[in-house]
């Protein structure tokens, strides 16, 4: 079973340039000029440029910026301008795959375009509301959108909304699986783009292209089609589209049985739709990779990955792809004779299958078709029956002007006389009103003035506490990486290592620590108390401790050095006046010599893990921190032999608790150490490198859509 991601086209009305890095900097200058710009209709066209540029960057802050244009419009009853922003509220809520609100919103911008004879606009938001239709498999009344948007794109002369509306259309006939008439329309649709040189339509039209050749079993024209529109995507910096061609391309080897090629270029574009927010493309590849893991046996995270897309479908309500997906997992059910769930869920999916696809359906796009046509064909005729019938009322009238001319030529002398007499009474009485009328206005805008200079003040001083805030974490920040050794350090020592390093917020309480003393080369991994603002400021006191340890008191021993640097930090807190309870736990470990190096490592709390031939064992840390605690004793060092990583194929690894900690899976429970534990096993003879990028995935698919519960701290070494 196969899913196209790739079959919509956003029609975007009040266009703007696609966002590039060169174009970031105008972004940022918009955004300061926001702060000191007046509440006039230039702040409402800086708000809607900005909210169209952030859909490519935060659809959150796209609305939010819409919202401020909107109230602002409003309020200047300005009505182009709130019509522009209800748009871009609708594309903010469409990328969230919030289909409800964005069809209220481009219902709303309709109405006032319609209220002030807009009629580009009107034609867009008729394609957006077909678009929102469409997702919603309403076909009938997504073409009856688009049919209209067509009609007034071809009167004004529109090509971009013409090339929308005809690639809309031919999407309806590519789910009535009439794929000649959906390549016409498509192929119609590309060549107005490549006039009017609109490299984002090209992309959009290729990649349906793609979909339709790809229906047809012609994968090498739908492959080519795809790279094409992919290229132009990746040029463009348009992430949603670059996640539908990589989804698709999976489609191709998908159909060439290439499962793993799939299953890779699956997880590409999921990656990518989660990191813009787009739900319904998440869902997609949550079922794509759910049904090939099906069919490469792996049925346990088949099941997982199957009932998180139906899951997700159905919070969208999105209807085309819930049914494959059922139908998916009824035979995944099927296949572990699970006989009784296959068949629920077979009923499910049929059930929804018949919704979709009906005979209704089919009758109702042949009656908007050719009631399309006759409508063309009747504003022609009507077209050419009042050109005459004017003709002939102008011929008459200018008979009628000459006749009458000649008989009133003397009345209208006197009656325009009397008019300009009387107009000279009007204006001087006007005259006074109006100065009476200024006077009035004039009070009333010192008295608007004054209110506005006190919220402007009260609003920049608001704005500039939030900046100084900001700014003094971002710069907390880079003192805090300066205590961070540079990866390319580890490295020096340590050829075959990663550091797997994600702090929660802008700054953290975890950090890693390297240090060489003589022929010894220390390596840590640390856990301040917290994380945030708090947990770097004891990360600063915990790491200044660590190097007086070893450069001021010469101490190389771990389970010394941890008994000193707890010296040191209690030293530290003890000169405040209040009772801090802060500290450290800590994984050591020191590696003496080069040619045949030996090992010796201490812990707080935290434990080191030895890997060997696809095994784990694990050195536990003494059970105090460092910092007070009711009963302290010296830590322990313990010596570890080398006969554990002989042949090269053994590991070390020092982490802290923040990734066997974190939230997520199916049940939203924490990961744990026993199946972070078994995932190294898993993988440990694998590339140091290999090893960070399959934690990094097993991680970010944990956590899901979920929060990240604390800093995460990894490291890894083969010595």
């Amino acid at each position: 079973m196969k899913y196209k991601s790739y079959l919509l086209f956003v029609l975007f009305f009040y266009s703007a340039p696609l966002i590039s890095i060169a174009q970031q900097h105008k972004i940022d200058s918009m955004l300061a000029l926001l702060k000191t710009e007046k509440e006039d209709t230039n702040k409402v066209k800086t708000l809607n440029h900005l909210a169209y540029k952030f859909q490519y960057l935060n659809l959150d802050s796209t609305i939010l910026l819409s919202q401020e244009a909107i109230n602002l419009a409003i309020k200047l009853s300005w009505g182009k301008g709130e019509a522009s922003a209800y748009v871009n509220a609708g594309l903010g809520y469409e990328g969230k795959s919030d289909f409800p609100m964005a069809l209220t919103q481009f219902n709303k911008a309709l109405k006032l375009d319609e209220d002030i004879g807009n009629k580009p606009g009107q034609a867009a938001n008729l394609s957006n509301i077909g678009i929102i239709y469409d997702y919603q498999a309403d076909y009938p009344k997504a073409l009856e959108f688009y049919l209209e948007a067509l009609k007034i794109d071809e009167d004004i002369k529109d090509k971009r909304g013409e090339s929308s509306d005809l690639g809309n259309i031919g999407i309806i006939y590519f789910f009535q699986s009439d794929y000649k008439k959906a390549l016409d329309y498509y192929l119609k649709a590309l060549k107005l783009d490549e006039e009017i040189g609109d490299k984002r339509g090209q992309a959009f039209k290729l990649g349906n292209l793609g979909v339709a050749y790809d229906a047809q079993k012609d994968y090498s024209n739908a492959l080519s089609s795809y790279l094409k529109s992919l290229k132009i995507d990746i040029e463009l910096g348009y992430k949603r589209g670059e996640a539908s061609n990589l989804h698709n391309i999976g489609d191709i080897y998908q159909a060439q049985l290439d499962y793993p090629k799939a299953i890779d270029y699956f997880h590409k574009a999921l990656i990518i739709t989660k990191d813009i927010g787009n739900k319904d493309g998440q869902a997609l590849n949550l079922g794509g990779i759910g049904t090939l893991y099906t069919k490469t046996g792996k049925f346990k995270e088949a099941e997982v990955y199957l009932n998180n897309a139906i899951a997700l479908d159905s919070s969208i309500g999105e209807k085309n792809y819930l049914q494959q997906f059922e139908e998916s997992l009824s035979n995944l059910y099927d296949t572990t004779k699970h006989y009784k769930l296959a068949l629920e869920w077979y009923k499910k999916a049929m059930t929804l299958k018949d919704t979709l696809f009906n005979m209704d359906k089919d009758k109702a796009l042949t009656r908007k078709e050719l009631t399309f046509k006759f409508e063309r064909q009747a504003d022609s005729a009507k077209a050419a029956q009042d050109k005459k019938d004017a003709v002939a009322a102008s011929d008459k009238k200018k008979q009628d002007v000459i006749t009458a001319s000649v008989s009133v030529g003397l009345l209208l002398v006197l009656a325009f006389s009397v008019l300009l007499f009387n107009r000279f009474r009007i204006t001087q009485r006007q005259k006074v009103l109006i100065e009476q009328q200024k006077n009035v206005v004039e009070k009333q805008k010192e008295e608007v003035e004054k209110k506005n200079i006190v919220i402007e003040s009260q609003k920049r001083l608001v704005e500039e506490k939030n900046k100084d805030i900001l700014d003094s974490i971002t710069y907390a920040k880079r003192l805090q990486d300066a205590i961070l050794p540079p990866v390319s350090l580890i490295q020096k020592y340590f050829p075959e290592s990663f550091v797997l390093y994600k702090p929660k917020d802008i700054v953290a309480g975890d950090f890693y620590w390297l240090e060489r003393a003589g022929n010894t080369i220390l390596l840590a991994a640390c856990d301040c108390t917290g994380h945030g603002v708090p947990g770097a400021l004891v990360s600063v006191v915990c790491s200044n401790a660590l190097n007086r340890a070893v450069k001021e008191f010469h101490i190389t021993e771990p389970g010394k050095i941890l008994d000193k640097v707890r010296e040191l930090v209690l030293e530290t807190f003890d000169k405040s006046e209040g009772n801090i309870q802060d500290g450290m736990d800590i994984s050591l470990l020191a590696i003496s010599g080069i040619n045949s190096p030996s090992l010796s490592w201490s812990g707080a709390y935290n434990p080191l893990w030895v890997a060997s031939n696809g095994k784990i064992s694990e050195l536990e840390g003494d059970k105090q921190p460092i910092g007070k605690s009711d009963n302290p004793k010296p830590f322990t060092t313990h010596t570890i032999t080398l006969n554990p990583l002989s042949g090269g194929r053994g590991a070390v690894y020092l982490f802290t608790d923040g990734f066997a900690d974190q939230f997520g899976g199916p049940k939203g429970k924490k990961f744990k150490y026993k199946q972070l534990q078994e995932k190294l096993s898993a993988i440990s003879h694998r590339p140091l490198a290999e090893q960070k990028a399959e934690l990094e995935k097993e991680f970010e698919n944990w956590k899901g859509a979920l929060e990240q519960t604390d800093d995460v701290c990894v490291i890894g070494i083969r010595i």
